[in-house]
């Protein structure tokens, strides 16, 4: 039997791996970070509270596109935007290294959970923030004359404005894309052939585009008060000495990309680092600044450091990786390809019964499992009786009515359950977008459904009650999942809000 060839058992497992991710986008809600992308916005700005604007046009336009905002609709951009990282990946790989090593990047990347399960299927910045990243890779490699051929080692400055396009494209999706950018130029200066392009126009060019394409976003932060580079900025700061963390961050980092992948990455990071191979060399320091950053700022700051934030780094790794996988014989390959398989297969059963778990239940039970307010299942299904219940109540289209939520994700799930015919505010904490689109100033003289949770409702109403001209108790609202309470929500009605505190900036 002829054997299969690189490039289509790539698109095999592209393929595969899309169909799997089409079965989680049909058969789980909106997590808690989509719900909030998804209701928070509802028009077309030049950028947004969380983030650049990419990710939120990407889940407008299909709206506007289908008139529909279900789960299934607003991933699809997101799916494709996967399929397509993965065929820029294998064509990356191919042009550094072999068509083989770009089968086992395409591979690696597809069973790698924070890479497959998370940034390619949900709505999040992180999608096209990939896609753009490999793109601006293989654009870079190409104009630097950086390849494993002769031909692809002659450098083709046509290939600049391209790079400098898409790495503003990437910063235009999600912040940390700065950091590859970082290491881009860290490279240029430290590579002999790099520091000569230096001296011409291209890369001064691919600056000036991708500062062009960035430049929405510098003009939203400079019209809102800086605020949402002041919100990102703000993750460094604190100064606590937490000397263990960076070893925790690590090892979450490791549980995200998987460790039979994470332990050979940071391998193959070092030696590229320090060895002479061009190839290794650029994609080393392409992904060492997220890499080591990240982990570095755990050291002193007393924010919560996420351990999907390095994976812009870890991104650039994976044709590392495959060139590693080709390049290895005997038992190791073996092992290699086991847990490839067993990884693929472990991805796939959860996949499975995630879909299956929320829309049959076939764990009796499961819910009843967690106590009042924790079963996983609130993340993975729309909380669509709270709607439900302000309809019963005739509510829902009352003139004048708001929603109000304690906390900015309470506040997104609720009001993608509830749709947009109501305007949804956050009353404490960091309100982010809703504090964009309506500030609770803007309700002033409305009546306001709040959502009292967390901590005492008495307590939340006696703090709220100089705020209304008068506030009552409503009955609370049930969300509810398979016949199964899931969270008891308690309500307060407050009538006439009178003032707010003006914002600060």
């Amino acid at each position: 039997m002829k054997q299969m060839q690189p490039g289509s058992a790539a698109l095999l497992v592209i393929l595969a791996a899309t169909l799997a991710r089409l079965v989680l986008a049909a058969g789980m809600g909106l997590g808690i970070d989509e719900s909030y992308m998804v209701a928070a916005a509802h028009t077309f700005q030049l950028s947004y509270f969380d983030h650049p604007p990419v990710s939120w046009w990407m889940e407008l336009g299909i709206q506007r596109l289908t008139g529909l905002h279900t789960p299934f609709i607003v991933r699809l951009p997101f799916i494709a935007t996967f399929a397509a990282t993965s065929g820029l990946m294998y064509g990356l790989t191919r042009r550094l290294f072999s068509p083989a090593a770009g089968l086992w990047a395409v591979i690696g990347l597809n069973i790698s959970p924070v890479f497959s399960f998370a940034f390619g299927t949900w709505v999040l910045p992180d999608g096209p923030l990939d896609a753009f990243l490999v793109g601006a890779a293989w654009a870079l490699a190409r104009a630097l004359g950086i390849g494993r051929t002769e031909q692809a080692a002659t450098p083709d400055p046509e290939f600049w404005p391209l790079a400098g396009i898409l790495i503003g494209l990437a910063m235009a999706s999600k912040y940390n894309a700065v950091l590859v950018l970082a290491g881009a130029l860290l490279f240029l200066l430290v590579d002999a052939r790099g520091r000569l392009a230096l001296a011409t126009p291209g890369p001064w060019v691919a600056c000036v585009l991708a500062a062009g394409m960035f430049s929405p976003v510098v003009i939203w932060n400079a019209l809102n008060g800086w605020a949402s580079f002041g919100y990102q900025g703000d993750r460094a700061a604190g100064l606590a000495l937490h000397p263990l963390r960076p070893f925790v961050i690590w090892g979450g980092e490791a549980l995200f990309v998987a460790p039979w992948i994470f332990v050979p990455m940071i391998g193959l990071l070092i030696g590229g680092l320090l060895g002479r191979d061009r190839r290794a060399r650029l994609l080393a320091w392409l992904g060492v600044v997220p890499v080591a950053l990240f982990s570095v700022i755990g050291l002193w700051s007393s924010r919560k450091i996420l351990f999907h934030w390095a994976a812009p780094g870890y991104l650039m790794l994976f044709p590392l990786l495959g060139d590693w996988a080709v390049r290895q014989r005997g038992a190791l390959l073996l092992w290699i390809g086991r847990a490839a398989a067993g990884t693929a297969a472990l991805l796939a059963v959860a996949v499975l019964f995630i879909a299956v778990q929320v829309r049959l239940g076939i764990v009796p039970g499961f819910d009843a499992m967690f106590p009042p307010g924790k079963s996983p299942t609130l993340q993975a299904i729309d909380w669509t009786s709270f709607r439900a219940s302000l309809k019963a109540r005739g509510q829902l289209d009352r003139p004048g009515l708001a929603l109000a939520a304690l906390r900015w994700f309470d506040a997104g799930k609720i009001a993608y359950a509830v749709g947009p015919g109501m305007r949804m505010t956050v009353f404490e904490g960091n309100p982010h977008e809703f504090g964009v689109t309506t500030p609770p100033q803007s309700l002033i003289g409305e009546n306001i459904l709040i959502a009292a949770m967390p901590g005492s409702v008495s307590a939340i109403e006696k703090r709220y009650a100089p705020r209304f001209r008068s506030i009552t108790v409503e009955p609370p609202i049930d969300i509810v999942h398979d016949g199964h309470v899931l969270l008891r929500v308690p309500v307060l009605m407050g009538h006439d809000l009178l003032s707010w505190p003006a914002a600060r900036r």
